[in-house]
């Protein structure tokens, strides 16, 4: 039997129903992905006349960084910037440091792109995502956003993950971007069809990011992408770094960082162990200065970080000194030395401290530090007494007179001289060799003076001597 409706057979409704479904299937996915798209960005015309600001961000993204782009931001809104392109060319960083780019990034008044020239991996992905318009130069790629352990470049627990995941999510979602394709760039477990093989973390190419609306634009230069908003021969601004803060993120690098702890503990603990050389005390002096002062420009320390060193240092001097063996003070002065580190190596605001995940890095670079500490104490105990620099700070702990060594000059040479006795012999006393007066001893016997004798024995400054006569 077959039923009609309007005047149409179930089989052609059926048929009409799967074309529908069909084209629905085929344009709708291209609607959402076109209007996924960033559209052009189209600057306010009262606003033109403002410069445009041009501002790099290369090498390791770290609090250094951060703290130069919160400057170059506020220079540009201060004098009211039509445009900033931030030049990116990074391989990646600290997370908590590209986070507070993206958070100034987003929160910029002015219009941003982000201009990649080459390379824009990890935490460099996140900060590009965060920028209104991502502009890409032939050849190069986004992506590779995985959390990594500290130095040692494995790949972090599901819970960091979970977090950049977020991170690239929200930020995609702000600025009108796929999330799916940019939390797939963190996880290598998600899947975007077409897109993003599971078990592969995405990286996309210039004309990748093009084709999925990551990349609004495909341009050779700088230039090219101010031509591109339509500004002609506006005011361009290079910004750039000071000294100082170029001299800030170098001490600030987690490898520095590193290398400035490993400079105060070890200096303390060989300064500890022979007091009073003060070498080893100048070093960790100079390290507490280098690792401190950029942190406190940087705005990563307070004063009661500080402080709180101090005391423990103090606490530690106290054991060693006044109360030794009992404990509480060493322990706790190692306790406060620990968490005043871990605190200068984190962003936090008084006793408010961030999430632990954002810690990690700070905590890892100090248990690196901790490693290589023990590794050098060790190394240092077992080769450095034997070495012939270490005589300059310690004695060797053996002076053997086959060895040349002596408590005072000895006169080998006297041995077999002869000559008068100048007093008796009680049994000591003196003679007279080559006309010159030396203190001698016999073996026991008395002997008068003026008597021949004759030396047969020297050792250090003992000169025996018997008669010869018979």
């Amino acid at each position: 039997m077959r039923y009609k409706v309007g005047g149409y057979s179930m089989r052609n409704v059926s048929r009409f129903l799967r074309s529908t479904l069909f084209a629905l299937v085929l344009f709708v996915p291209a609607t959402l992905a076109q209007e996924r798209t960033p559209k052009p960005l189209v600057l306010n015309s009262d606003s033109a006349a403002g410069p445009v600001f041009v501002v790099p961000v290369n090498g390791m993204i770290d609090n250094g960084l951060a703290r130069y782009i919160d400057r170059a931001v506020n220079d540009a809104t201060n004098r009211d910037a039509v445009l900033t392109v931030f030049e990116v060319d990074t391989f990646g960083g600290l997370v908590d440091a590209a986070d507070k780019i993206r958070k100034t990034l987003l929160d910029a008044e002015m219009p941003t792109v982000a201009f990649i020239d080459k390379n824009a991996a990890s935490a460099g992905a996140l900060i590009s995502y965060a920028a209104d318009r991502i502009v890409m130069v032939p050849g190069a790629s986004i992506g590779a956003a995985t959390v990594v352990q500290g130095t040692s470049g494995e790949e972090a627990p599901d819970k960091y993950q979970s977090y950049m995941r977020g991170l690239m999510r929200a930020t995609a979602e702000a600025n009108g971007r796929d999330p799916q394709i940019a939390e797939s760039m963190v996880d290598p477990s998600l899947e975007v069809e077409g897109i993003s093989e599971k078990g592969k973390v995405l990286t996309l190419s210039a004309t990748e990011a093009l084709e999925l609306g990551v990349a609004d634009e495909i341009l050779e230069t700088t230039d090219d992408v101010i031509s591109a908003f339509g500004l002609d021969a506006p005011t361009l601004v290079a910004h750039r770094e000071t000294t100082a803060e170029r001299a800030l993120r170098f001490l600030g690098s987690p490898v520095v960082q590193s290398i400035l702890m490993l400079m105060m503990l070890g200096g303390l603990y060989f300064e500890l162990q022979s007091p009073g050389v003060g070498f080893p005390g100048a070093i960790a002096l100079l390290g507490i200065a280098l690792f401190f002062a950029p942190h406190y420009l940087l705005g990563l320390v307070e004063v009661w970080e500080i402080l709180l060193f101090i005391l423990g240092i103090g606490l530690i001097l106290l054991e060693l000194f006044l109360f030794p063996g009992f404990g509480i003070a060493g322990i706790s002065g190692l306790i406060l030395v620990l968490f005043s580190l871990v605190a200068a190596l984190v962003g936090n605001v008084g006793f408010s401290f961030p999430p632990f995940d954002a810690m990690m890095p700070g905590v890892y670079t100090l248990a690196v530090t901790m490693v290589l500490l023990v590794a050098t104490a060790v190394m240092t105990g077992r080769m450095f007494p034997a070495s012939s620099p270490s005589n300059v700070f310690v004695l060797t702990p053996e002076l053997r007179s086959s060895e040349g060594y002596t408590t005072a000059s000895t006169h080998s040479e006297y041995i077999g001289k002869t000559g008068p006795t100048l007093t008796a012999l009680r049994p000591s006393g003196a003679m007279l060799i080559d006309k010159e007066r030396v203190d001698v001893i016999t073996a026991g016997e008395y002997i008068d003076q003026g008597v021949e004798v004759e030396v047969i024995r020297v050792s250090g400054t003992r000169v025996e001597v018997r008669t010869n006569q018979t």
